[in-house]
């Protein structure tokens, strides 16, 4: 296998185009990708005929509009090459028009109320700067063609759409700054995104064998296994053979469609893992992303695997997200946010990462939100990697900058050392200038912010459109005053003093996950927002929604329905959720113990039959603490089944959303005490189905 004739092979990307396009129609299809001008309908044409030809030599026999509702997977109706001709015989065609437009059914999509459910039409539009790319599986050959996905009356109801849109906004306010600063050569401002993904893999046969993993992707019930995570031994440790062939077999998948997958290792939790690629534009990004978690699942049946994508699968151990590595270049190489070797002389570097640190507090909530969902609730709520309350972590070096340009004493920038190792065979090593801090939700390193707050099941366009929005919204506000500045250097000093004064409350460079911390966070005004129905709130706030609009990445309409369709996705998996426990402990555990306590009393009254030299005390003891703990997990499921059905008879989806936060999840929490307790207890012979041990160590 060589990696170099393998990666791109299954994507319709640059290379291909240069080499079965028209140079005039090659060079009119970059112009729209790179600098957004209009498509012509003729241009379509010839690049879908190539297209077609190019997939069907690689044995594509269907096309599919590849689109990213808002389920936050990927949708997609698959349509033959085929036509019939008028002697019978079948050609294979597909036009321009079926390249640039499809019509899925938009109604039976999450719409928020955009859409009546007799309002049926949607609209796919082929988006031309993230390549087609053919996917190979049983079913065969299909070419996917990235789309973005619109009602019949315009508004989106995709995840990609808003995503072009804030790219564009943050374009449009970077490039403002750059001209202020001379920069006379480049023509746009793109963000890039690398993330790293992080999952558990579970042997399927005990995946099968749980109906709390199948319905909600997490473990409902589970008591602790002797061992955890405790040792440190599985983090970077040696990958096992069975993990080895399933990720040697991902690398080739995901190389094929262009995802540069670079780095695989084992992560914190035991059977947890991680696959990093390289940063691309974010727009490509969020699409490989995407490619990456279907990859991951599909792949892992091949091997008699399950992967879980699921923020918090099991109790106990670290669970899992997604590291948002986020930063802003231009189209002819310039990174905006790479400091150089003396960053307290450059001035443009400091406009922009004070823009940033304004954005990241002033709009706090908005950001938190981005990474709502109910499983990361596990993780933020609970002060795991990272805690709930946004904060950024800039290192030492710029940490002392923007001390010096508070107090006007701006002129030196802390330099890299050298490590030395003590170690006369090894050479010393270059020391960055600062440590990484790993419980930071938004952290600088190097030339770039990594957010790590995103949840591990979700897409990454959502934080993506918040982050390019909001600093968008900030240079918007420094391109106005320094546009109408007489003295542009001394408006660049004062004004970024003036960004650093008012917003370095947000900066934190300790232990996030410490108490001490949550105290002082609320001392300096920072939210700590512990759930999603709680961030929830922020997104259709009247400046929330005039932000956005000022930037024409949403309008009110698709605020107020992406609001509700995030109420309403929380209440059901809560529901999913407590109506698989109801039928866990109801059908599966209390069946399984009152079992148990029965052959606990046969023995005993088998041993008083035969003997009554021997006592029965171990016996009598279990089967009063197994029965004290089956009464108890009786009483909170019928506590749980009331708070689940009062729950639904609420009719304001928000209002429902609350209660299954507030109620149902609580019970659920409190169901599951006593059951875990009884697992402990009970013989394994009785328990009814796999345990931690079997999850995380059997693999």
């Amino acid at each position: 296998m060589k990696v170099n004739e393998i990666f791109g092979s299954h994507v319709f990307n640059d290379a291909v185009m240069k080499e079965r396009l028209p140079k005039n129609t090659y060079k009119s299809l970059k112009k729209s990708m790179e600098l957004g001008e209009a498509l012509e309908p003729s241009v379509a044409e010839v690049v879908a005929n190539a297209m077609k030809d190019w997939a069907i030599e690689l044995g594509a026999t269907h096309f599919t509009h590849w689109f990213q509702p808002m389920t936050g997977k990927t949708g997609e109706k698959h349509d033959a090459f085929i036509s019939v001709s008028p002697d019978g015989k079948a050609i294979m065609e597909f036009s321009g028009k079926e390249l640039i437009k499809g019509e899925p059914d938009a109604s039976s999509f999450p719409n928020g109320g955009l859409r009546a459910t007799f309002e049926a039409r949607g609209y796919t539009a082929w988006d031309c700067t993230s390549p087609a790319f053919l996917k190979e599986d049983t079913a065969g050959v299909t070419l996917c063609i990235p789309t973005a996905f619109c009602s019949y009356t315009g508004e989106a109801l995709d995840k990609k759409t808003p995503l072009l849109r804030s790219m564009e906004a943050i374009h449009n306010q970077a490039m403002r700054i750059l001209k202020l600063f001379g920069n006379t050569t480049s023509k746009r401002v793109l963000t890039t995104v690398g993330a790293e993904q992080e999952y558990f893999l579970v042997d399927k046969k005990f995946y099968q064998l749980r109906k709390d993993l199948i319905f909600t992707g997490r473990t409902l019930f589970g008591a602790l296994p002797p061992k955890g995570q405790e040792m440190e031994d599985h983090y970077f440790g040696s990958i096992k053979e069975r993990i080895a062939k399933f990720m040697k077999e991902i690398d080739i998948e995901l190389w094929k469609l262009g995802v540069s997958a670079k780095t695989k290792h084992n992560e914190v939790a035991p059977a947890q893992h991680e696959l990093a690629p390289i940063f691309s534009t974010t727009n490509i990004a969020t699409d490989h992303n995407q490619l990456v978690m279907e990859t991951l699942q599909k792949v892992a049946t091949r091997h008699d695997l399950v992967c879980l994508l699921h923020e918090k699968p099991f109790a106990g151990v670290n669970g899992s997200g997604k590291h948002n590595n986020w930063s802003l270049s231009t189209d002819d190489g310039i990174n905006l946010l790479d400091p150089g070797t003396t960053p307290h002389e450059n001035a443009q570097f400091l406009v922009f990462l004070a823009s940033v640190i304004a954005a990241v507090d002033e709009y706090a909530p908005l950001l938190r939100l981005s990474a709502a969902n109910a499983g990361n609730d596990h993780r933020l709520g609970a002060n795991e990697a990272p805690p709930a309350i946004i904060s950024i972590f800039l290192g030492e070096q710029l940490t002392d900058i923007i001390e010096q340009i508070q107090e006007d004493r701006l002129a030196t920038s802390k330099q890299a050392e050298e490590l030395k190792l003590g170690v006369t065979t090894m050479p010393n090593l270059p020391k960055d200038v600062t440590d990484r801090n790993r419980t930071s939700p938004f952290a600088f390193t190097g030339n770039k912010f990594e957010f790590r707050m995103v949840p591990s099941s979700g897409s990454i366009a959502g934080p993506n459109i918040v982050l390019n929005t909001i600093v968008a919204d900030v240079l918007s506000r420094v391109a106005d005053e320094l546009e109408n500045a007489d003295d542009f250097n001394g408006a660049v000093t004062a004004l970024v003093k003036k960004l650093i004064s008012d917003h370095k409350k947000v900066v934190f460079n300790g232990d996030g996950y410490s108490d001490a911390w949550v105290e002082e966070a609320e001392k300096r005004g920072l939210p700590n927002i512990k759930s999603t129905v709680d961030a929830l709130e922020y997104f259709a706030k009247p400046e929330s929604i005039e932000m956005f609009e000022r930037h024409c990445v949403f309008t009110k309409g698709e605020i107020v329905s992406r609001q509700e369709i995030m109420y309403e996705e929380y209440a059901k998996i809560i529901n999913i959720e407590a109506l698989t426990m109801i039928e866990m402990a109801k059908k599966e555990i209390l069946p399984s113990v009152i079992d148990y306590i029965t052959s606990l009393a046969d023995s005993i009254n088998t041993i008083k039959a035969a003997t009554s030299s021997v006592t029965v005390k171990v016996q009598e003891k279990l089967i009063e603490k197994l029965s004290n703990l089956l009464e108890l997990a009786y009483d909170k499921l019928e506590a749980l089944e009331s708070e689940v059905v009062k729950a639904k008879e609420l009719e304001e989806i928000e209002e429902q959303a609350i209660a299954f936060r507030n109620k149902v999840f609580v019970a659920m929490e409190e169901l599951r005490i006593p059951c875990d307790e009884l697992e402990k207890l009970s013989s394994e012979e009785y328990w009814p189905f796999p345990s931690y041990t079997d999850l995380l160590f059997r693999v």
